[in-house]
């Protein structure tokens, strides 16, 4: 059986939590999942592979200030990646020491808070996952609730009060060097293009402390969508409310974005945001069908398809150069990671995909062979017959249209990829 820790022992007892946290057990585990997550350096050009050294050296000096208030949090470094929507995400990597300190901060506190949090937030929480949140809202929707309120945040990590933020923190913790410690990591600023910027709200994109206070956020609005009696699913700033009717949708969003707005001073994305069927809207990558059967059933959104088919085109590329074991290799990791995701799909999408990517490496195949009559010897190493060879090696036909002949689909068979290393996204489907 589990041992308790010092904090579960005695849960009131939160004047306390700075040395819990500074325990050398939790600045292990911290330290050992820092290191498994890796991740680029921060400011001062620190690699996770060099942390060990440091902390051997210089780790009691730092826990002694980090007790007395002493320690000074650097700047995270700003960088933006784009958004598929043509915008872009603004990513806040702090220093590998800094991400240890608010690691360790995180498994502390974590227990603490998850006994305040709603059971319908399911976004960076022990034990929680966005497939429950596409589970549940499928409960809803064959519940009877034919409307969805979708609301988006508009740029959440960058626009939460910091004032806000802090006093509902405060409400749970006591160990003023603890606050004093998280409001340093909040307004530590940025460094982008070598210059240093104030950051006076938000919290950043990609510190290991993040999660758990956006989520801290955020209960305030679970808190009062479980208040008003909603069905709701909440993953990190994604937030749908599953309702019987369009006007009950129209005035919950009102009432609701008024809330956000003025209880927690954050905006809401007027654009993204909308009434409607939940079988039109996208939640968590995800959009919902119904079935010949009239079955409500789950299924890959089609603007997620088409993203990933525009990463597969890339690498299926006839132009780049690759050879096909090249194009192979690079599409297993893809294939495994989009498979994994949207493995709730459940309308035969995978099938789909796999042939489009299949016809996509035959094409290449066709095009790599380029004479006729290597194309011919190779088709008959296949088993094609040899008449049938030259017929097909000598046709007119284009790339894409000859990958979809009976005599390419022969050769080129689905075993044949398998033999290269190919992964489909049915046999990733098929083992979870």
């Amino acid at each position: 059986m589990k041992e308790m820790t010092k904090l579960e022992k005695e849960p009131n007892n939160r004047q306390k939590l700075m040395e819990e946290i500074f325990d050398r057990n939790n600045l292990n585990t911290a330290y050992l999942q820092v290191k498994r997550n890796n991740g680029a350096p921060g400011v001062d050009g620190m690699e996770v592979s060099e942390i060990l050294g440091y902390l051997q050296e210089r780790g009691k000096s730092m826990i002694e200030e980090l007790l007395t208030g002493t320690y000074k949090p650097k700047p995270v470094r700003r960088v933006t990646i784009p958004k598929s929507d043509g915008g872009i995400r603004q990513i806040g990597i702090p220093t590998v020491i800094d991400r240890i300190i608010q690691q360790a901060i995180a498994q502390i506190l974590i227990p603490i808070y998850e006994e305040k949090f709603s059971e319908n937030s399911y976004g960076f929480r022990p034990g929680k996952s966005c497939h429950q949140a596409i589970t549940k809202a499928k409960e809803y929707i064959i519940a009877g609730s034919e409307y969805v309120v979708d609301i988006d945040l508009e740029r959440f990590f960058d626009t939460i009060s910091h004032d806000k933020l802090m006093s509902l923190i405060a409400k749970e913790i006591s160990d003023k060097r603890l606050l004093k410690l998280i409001g340093q990591y909040l307004k530590s600023g940025v460094m982008k293009s070598g210059y240093y910027e104030d950051t006076d709200e938000g919290t950043p994109q990609g510190g290991n402390l993040s999660p758990l206070l956006s989520n801290i956020m955020l209960n305030e609005l679970d808190k009062e969508l479980e208040a008003r009696g909603h069905q709701f699913c909440r993953y990190a700033d994604d937030c749908n409310i599953y309702v019987k009717s369009k006007k009950a949708g129209e005035r919950v969003m009102g009432s609701i974005s008024r809330f956000i707005e003025k209880r927690l001073k954050l905006k809401i994305n007027k654009e993204k945001s909308a009434v409607g069927s939940p079988y039109e809207r996208k939640f968590l990558g995800f959009g919902f069908y119904k079935g010949k059967d009239g079955q409500v059933k789950i299924r890959v959104h089609k603007k997620s398809i088409s993203k990933f088919k525009k990463k597969a085109k890339e690498i299926t590329s006839r132009s780049n150069g690759k050879n096909i074991k090249q194009r192979t290799m690079k599409l297993k990791p893809l294939m495994r990671g989009w498979g994994n995701y949207y493995r709730l799909d459940e309308m035969d999408t995978m099938k789909g995909i796999d042939g489009w990517i299949r016809r996509h490496l035959r094409a290449c195949i066709w095009k790599d062979w380029k004479k006729v009559r290597v194309r011919i010897r190779n088709l008959i190493k296949l088993g094609i017959e040899k008449n049938q060879a030259i017929e097909s090696s000598n046709t007119r036909l284009g790339y894409w249209r000859i990958a979809r002949s009976p005599t390419l689909h022969s050769a080129l068979s689905n075993s044949y990829f398998k033999k290269l290393g190919f992964v489909s996204l049915c046999s990733i489907t098929a083992r979870n």
